[in-house]
């Protein structure tokens, strides 16, 4: 079995000594991957990128890279690429010269670090700017500058805290674009820290999802999106519709759940369910369907349009059902008129396996 390339090995974090920021988090990091910490403020995501970088000191357990322990050296003798939110240029340097600052620290100057640079600005899209300064250049470049400093020296490891979080959403994609290109041209491993939960799906190999100082679950994006492993992970990727109920029957995975007004429903649970247990149940908007055909092996209920929001590539309804007042629903933009008015009665359906059973919280 190959040995991982990052390893954190019962790592915990305090900083007054009685509360834990990250809790006893065992997880490796394959080389070349990109992993992904993702999760609200206060998780312990950006903590353990820290540990990893060494901006942070680990209270106990113990970081490797590379199958060495790195607790106890300085972050400058990691070589390890950083990418900050805030880019964390300097102003009175150029581009260059911003770009060559890691070189010039590890003594490397002159024609190999100049090369060095314009292959690393070339990467980017930056090349000819390079003698110009950080405040002559839009947020987006200022990034594309962090990101060529953080890779010139090389490193085989890059981790970037929220990059990408202050700038807007047609630029942030077109640089969520060229962050995985350069991942893949360059075979380099990058863990990413956001809270953006799109930008975790479509960036990531695996992401690592994190709540209250441990990771919840970590997994390849459609399975954490598919397949969550509690409520929190539910109801943190993307949106979803939660019900309470109890277990009335089970057999398997298989059970049905008995809401409080009364509906019975069918769906598959994430453990053995037992018959009285209290559940959460987990439908995302866009499983569920209008006005269904036949109900076959999965549910199909009553409810009542409450409003229709038309937001181009589809249309979001916000229903009455199931006992919930704002039970959600998105149906694709095919063209079709859905004729729909807020008081009218419908029925929808989803099938049983679209219904995740987890454990209440």
């Amino acid at each position: 079995m190959q040995q991982p390339f990052v390893r954190f090995d019962h790592v915990e974090k305090s900083y007054d000594g009685k509360q834990l920021v990250v809790r006893d988090l065992t997880l490796d990091i394959a080389q070349g991957e990109f992993l992904t910490l993702l999760g609200p403020s206060g998780s312990g995501k950006t903590t353990t990128l820290m540990m990893l970088a060494g901006f942070e000191t680990a209270t106990s357990g113990e970081i490797y890279l590379d199958g060495k322990p790195i607790n106890r050296i300085a972050p400058e003798h990691r070589n390890i690429g950083m990418v900050f939110q805030s880019y964390a240029l300097f102003p009175h340097m150029t581009v260059a010269e911003n770009v060559g600052f890691p070189l010039s620290v590890r003594g490397i100057n002159g024609e190999a670090a100049h090369s060095r640079v314009m292959a690393a600005l070339d990467k980017v899209g930056l090349k000819g700017l390079e003698s110009r300064r950080p405040a002559q250049m839009s947020g987006g470049q200022q990034q594309r500058v962090a990101v060529a400093r953080a890779l010139v020296f090389e490193p085989k490891l890059v981790l970037m805290d929220e990059p990408l979080s202050a700038l807007d959403k047609q630029l942030r994609e077109q640089l969520q674009y060229e962050i995985k290109r350069l991942h893949s041209e360059l075979g380099i491993t990058i863990v990413y820290v956001t809270h953006d939960q799109t930008e975790a799906l479509a960036m990531s190999d695996r992401i690592a999802v994190f709540h209250h100082g441990r990771i919840q679950q970590i997994d390849i994006p459609t399975q954490l999106y598919e397949r969550p492993a509690n409520a929190f992970v539910a109801q943190f990727i993307g949106e979803n519709n939660t019900l309470k109920g109890t277990v009335h029957s089970a057999a398997g995975s298989s059970c049905q759940i008995a809401l409080a007004d009364g509906t019975l429903i069918h769906g598959q649970a994430v453990d053995t369910p037992t018959v009285g247990a209290h559940k959460l149940v987990s439908i995302r908007p866009e499983r569920v369907r209008i006005n269904p055909q036949t109900q076959g092996d999965g549910n199909v209920v009553q409810a009542t349009v409450i409003d229709i929001t038309y937001l181009g590539r589809y249309a979001r309804l916000r229903l009455k059902a199931c006992g919930l007042e704002d039970f959600i629903v998105t149906l694709p933009n095919d063209g079709r008129d859905l004729a729909l008015a807020g008081g009218n009665t419908i029925h929808i359906g989803w099938d049983a396996a679209d219904c995740r059973v987890l454990d209440s919280e």
